[in-house]
């Protein structure tokens, strides 16, 4: 048997006094083997990030090893200078971060930024250098090297940026490789590219790769051996197959259960509800012009959009980046303006009203958007936020009050909530919250754009719930946008399906999933990683067997 690319053993993180625990990392210890793909699963908390900045040299000043080893090629990284540390990022172990944006500087060109990589760790001359990063940037299978060299990071698509990152990343040969949720943001296509890629450089490097995820496909589709981690520890281990079919510890077994699959009762009959949305003929072009950089050119962002929507009825829209979603919603809540078409609401057309006319039927269509961070002002209470839209509306306050603390107890959040700030939640209370402001002006249509893909498989399994529960309650029609699969097939009665602004295919969820009939949702339905694995029934597993400690026996 290799000796292990990566050893950590018995490594203990501090966290600063005051923290909700002593430790960000406690005693763990793990491997990874060359040519293994080793994935880390957990919640936000857990520990993951932490161990992969660890291994990096990249831990805030805040935290601090304390115990332990982490092991690279025969050296201790936490007992390395800091400047010998440094000469093995990039050109021994590299990193690819979750967001491409942050890794890429928007003042230079792709070429530079890569070619940067090559000036610092080697003597090799301009000529050289432009060479191996054209090479770089046609093995990661990026379209016309050479224009992607003189291109700037705004100019590229997320998929692309994240190319390129992992270009960066594989510059100088690594030997390590650490993916910090990689491929969250990405569409299925962009995704199940992304994944195929590190298969292929995982065999042609000989790297070992270290993936951090909280999306069980993900790791269905990659993972050598999964390691499950819950507030700083390991609490499962073992090969990829075993973990995700016979997960042993209560943890790992909550997670799994939480994974996205068919639940709402088949059939449901909607067709004597009322019709409360309805898009005729809906266009929306964007004619963009030239710059030194590019030609000017049109794009048909929609065409022809047409659909309708009962009330107590979710429709999902599903469809790759770039292909309408987003402006279909912004020209539904008239964020854009239509071309042309109409938008009915419970039979008054909106489409072409003006912005002094709009207003009372603002209140109509509510959307609670991907990122529970970036929605809130992190100024103001939640209090304040949730009241704004019904007074704007000429609600009295006490009225509106008595509303929000209703609201409070039905996303299940306490009244007292309302007098405490955003950076005092978490992501998913936070989305709880955001959901509980669109309500406020009692809409009768929510809009959920992305509104559960940057949370953790548990909370997103409570988002999807609190979701049905409160159409249900509440008669909503609900616009679900999503690229998961999985949680379209979950929340969903009907689905459309989106491609290059146009409505390619429609129909009920078995329907689509069942038997496609457009080559494009058939690609789509290929791309969704673990289709392989079968989500076990975790109540038909044996009961787990645990010490005192809460460790597997």
């Amino acid at each position: 048997m290799t000796d292990p690319i990566l050893s950590i053993r018995n490594l203990t993180v501090d966290l600063p006094r005051g923290a909700d625990r002593p430790h960000a990392v406690e005693a763990l210890t793990l491997q990874v083997q060359p040519r293994e793909i080793v994935c880390i699963v957990g919640e936000s908390g857990s520990g993951k990030s932490i161990t992969a900045f660890t291994t990096m040299g990249l831990l805030p000043k805040a935290l601090t090893p304390s115990s332990g080893e982490v092991v690279f090629e025969g050296r201790d990284l936490l007992t390395l200078p800091a400047a010998d540390h440094a000469k093995l990022r990039g050109r021994r172990m590299a990193m690819i971060f979750q967001e491409p944006m942050s890794a890429l500087n928007p003042c230079y060109t792709v070429g530079d930024q890569i070619e940067e990589m090559f000036e610092q760790h080697t003597a090799l001359s301009k000529a050289e250098r432009r060479a191996r990063t054209l090479h770089l940037l046609d093995e990661v299978q990026l379209p016309d090297p050479p224009r992607i060299y003189e291109s700037y990071p705004h100019q590229l698509s997320g998929g692309q940026r994240q190319r390129i990152v992992i270009a960066m990343a594989l510059a100088l040969d690594p030997a390590l490789l650490i993916a910090d949720e990689p491929t969250t943001a990405l569409d299925l296509s962009t995704q199940a590219q992304i994944l195929h890629l590190l298969k292929d450089l995982r065999e042609k490097h000989s790297a070992g790769i270290l993936f951090v995820t909280h999306d069980f496909d993900v790791v269905a589709e990659i993972a050598d051996r999964v390691v499950v981690m819950k507030q700083g520890r390991i609490v499962e281990q073992g090969p990829a197959e075993e973990v995700l079919t016979r997960p042993r510890h209560p943890y790992t077994r909550l997670l799994i259960d939480a994974v996205p699959r068919r639940s709402r009762a088949l059939g449901q009959d909607l067709s004597r509800s009322p019709e409360i949305l309805r898009v005729a003929g809906l266009d929306k072009t964007y004619h963009i012009r030239g710059t030194m950089f590019r030609p000017a050119r049109t794009v048909h962002a929609c065409r022809d959009i047409e659909f309708g929507v009962r009330r107590g009825e979710t429709l999902g829209i599903v469809g790759e980046s770039g292909s309408g979603k987003s402006t279909l919603v912004k020209c539904l809540i008239r964020l854009e303006d239509p071309d042309s078409g109409a938008v009915w609401v419970e039979g008054t057309n909106i489409a072409g009203y003006s912005r002094r006319a709009l207003h009372p039927y603002r209140k109509d269509i509510q959307i609670v958007f991907q990122d529970p961070y970036g929605s809130l002002n992190p100024r103001r209470t939640i209090g304040d936020q949730l009241a704004e839209g019904p007074t704007n509306f000429g609600e009295p306050r006490a009225k509106v009050m008595a509303r929000a603390r209703e609201l409070m107890r039905i996303v299940r959040l306490e009244p007292e909530a309302l007098n405490r700030y955003p950076n005092q939640f978490s992501g998913g209370q936070r989305q709880r919250i955001c959901i509980a402001r669109a309500l406020m002006v009692e809409p009768k249509v929510l809009i959920a754009d992305e509104a559960v893909s940057a949370l953790d498989v548990s909370v997103q399994k409570e988002v999807l719930k609190l979701l049905n529960e409160i159409r249900d309650r509440m008669g909503l029609t609900v616009l679900f946008i999503t690229h998961d699969l999985r949680v379209a097939a979950q929340v969903c009665d009907r689905l459309i399906v989106m491609q290059k602004g146009e409505i390619v295919e429609r129909g009920t969820v078995d329907e689509v999933f069942g038997t496609p009939k457009h080559a494009y949702t058939q690609k789509l339905l290929a791309a969704q990683p673990g289709q392989a694995w079968e989500v076990p029934d975790i109540a038909s597993l044996p009961p787990a067997r645990l010490d005192a400690m809460g460790g597997l026996i």
